[in-house]
């Protein structure tokens, strides 16, 4: 084999920094899956990444006369705290060029570590090419984060390390992509010693330069790529990892945001631990792979890559695991707009956990209701629907649908100018099944609900805000509704935000 990377990782030098990380069983998802999925955990090294062992191990080779001018890198993220980290137990300096746009805390983690940054450029391709410029005029080497034999032979070690921590049959081991080091590393090894086991690599569906790439025979540069898993977003592959990944790889799988962020809510059920998207994008790809061919009873062995996440990030995932889970049903819902009719078609959802309901009045004759429901499978979707359907609801499956999943929810209601005697009131139920029916139980017919927005945050009380056309006449009795509810409530009828958007 060209370069021979046997020997290469054999005799990398990685771990003055890095550790052996463990290989753990991931129990609440083996079992699921009926497979034992083992997590090969590179999010324990102390830059939460494997980037540390490639850097390292360029670096180490360098001869001291060329690593006393100094490194230079273009990143903004993993492999940036690599080198940092590198450069510091070398004792040698090292500049990082990251784009302007990166967060302050990664920022501050390379710093942190002594080494100079330099923000130049609105993207990785600006800063890499602002990186290549300055190793010249500076003489110093530049360590690229992949498409070099010496770091791909320092991330090889992760291969290594799992031969020798489980000496048992393996069926796969799944690597996320993103310029090809690692998983070009982690075959290097593996398929010299045991070429029956497969290897898988897994790139998100709009980050997937190695898949068009093998699919062509050729490297071939992305136009754009998507950032949600910016730790793979690469627009164009090593030369020397695609030459790798032709021969050695098996199939790359492609996932997407919504697979990625159910797999890092697996491994937090497993672990306790968050992963970056980028670092549980191979779980995404041993679930699918699982679907597609049926297989039980083996070892498929999935590299959880790092878990720099953004802490901004973990709203919008945990929204989306639930639907890349196929746990949540998201509809729209057409019911009669009356009185009661509301309580009717909750009442059609039976004991089914309600995880959002969004609703404003803008029609007289019916009322259009964006609804989301906990289920187990899609199979559990398809036979609500077909229960609505039947029950009269016009009903259309939103889980899909990516202008609903992302916006359209936040912005159901508006203005509705023909509803009178409206008055809006927020009330915090217990987020239990049952406490909405109570509610609706205890309405008075006579009183139509002309708004209704709840969304479950996990939280102990589900937050609700209503609106209700209620007679000048009946508000004594409406006071006496909410005396004996027991829930707590808040009157915001004045409230600006209403009126201005809402009323």
């Amino acid at each position: 084999m060209k370069n021979n990377y046997l020997e290469r990782i054999l005799t990398a030098q990685v771990y003055d920094v890095a550790i052996e990380s463990s290989l753990d069983l991931v129990a609440n998802l083996s079992g699921r899956i009926h497979n034992q999925v083992l997590l090969k955990r590179e999010d324990l090294q102390q830059v939460f990444s494997f980037k540390l062992r490639g850097a390292y191990n360029k670096m180490i080779k360098l001869p001291p006369a060329v690593r006393n001018r100094g490194v230079i890198a273009a990143s903004a993220g993993n492999h940036a705290q690599g080198v940092a980290l590198a450069a510091k137990k070398l004792n040698c300096s090292a500049t990082i060029v990251m784009p302007v746009t990166t967060p302050q805390i990664k920022v501050n983690a390379v710093m942190g570590h002594g080494a100079t940054v330099a923000l130049h450029g609105d993207s990785y391709n600006d800063a890499y090419e602002h990186a290549i410029q300055l190793a010249k005029v500076e003489q110093a080497t530049f360590v690229h984060p992949y498409d070099d034999p010496d770091v791909i032979a320092g991330q090889g070690t992760v291969g290594m390390e799992i031969l020798r921590q489980h000496t048992g049959p393996i069926h796969a081991i799944f690597v996320p992509i993103g310029g090809g080091g690692l998983i070009a590393g982690i075959a290097a090894y593996v398929k010299r010693l045991y070429p029956k086991i497969k290897i898988i690599g897994v790139e998100p569906v709009d980050a997937d330069a190695m898949y068009r790439s093998l699919q062509s025979g050729r490297r071939v540069k992305l136009a754009q790529v998507g950032l949600f898993a910016d730790g793979v977003a690469v627009r164009y592959v090593g030369k020397e990892t695609f030459r790798l990944c032709r021969e050695l790889v098996d199939e790359v799988m492609l996932v997407d945001t919504d697979a990625i962020c159910a797999a890092i809510k697996d491994v937090f059920e497993d672990t306790r631990t968050i992963l970056e998207p980028s670092g549980a994008l191979s779980i995404a790809g041993v679930k699918a792979y699982v679907a597609r061919e049926k297989i039980q009873h083996k070892t498929l062995i999935a590299i959880a890559s790092g878990a720099n996440m953004n802490f901004d990030r973990l709203r919008h995932i945990s929204e989306r695991a639930e639907i890349g889970e196929q746990r949540e049903a998201v509809m729209s819902v057409t019911i009669p707009e009356e009185p009661g009719s509301f309580k009717k078609f909750c009442n059609l959802l039976g004991a089914k956990s309600i995880t959002e309901f969004n609703y404003r009045y803008s029609d007289p004759k019916v009322a259009r209701v964006f609804v989301g429901v906990s289920v187990r499978n899609q199979a559990e979707t398809q036979q609500l629907i077909k229960e609505l359907k039947q029950s009269g609801l016009a009903t259309e499956d939103m889980s899909n649908n990516e202008v609903a999943k992302l916006h359209v929810r936040h912005l159901v209601g508006g203005r509705a100018h023909a509803v009178k005697n409206e008055i809006v009131y927020r009330f915090e139920f217990p987020d239990r099944p049952g406490a909405l029916m109570n509610f609706l139980n205890n309405l008075s017919h006579n009183w139509n609900i002309s708004l209704f927005h709840y969304r479950n945050h996990g939280a102990d009380y589900g937050r609700v805000l209503i609106g209700i056309q209620v007679p000048p006449e009946e508000k004594s009795g409406f006071r006496a509704f909410l005396d004996q509810l027991g829930y707590r409530y808040w009157d915001e009828t004045k409230n600006p935000a209403y009126k201005l958007f809402l009323g």
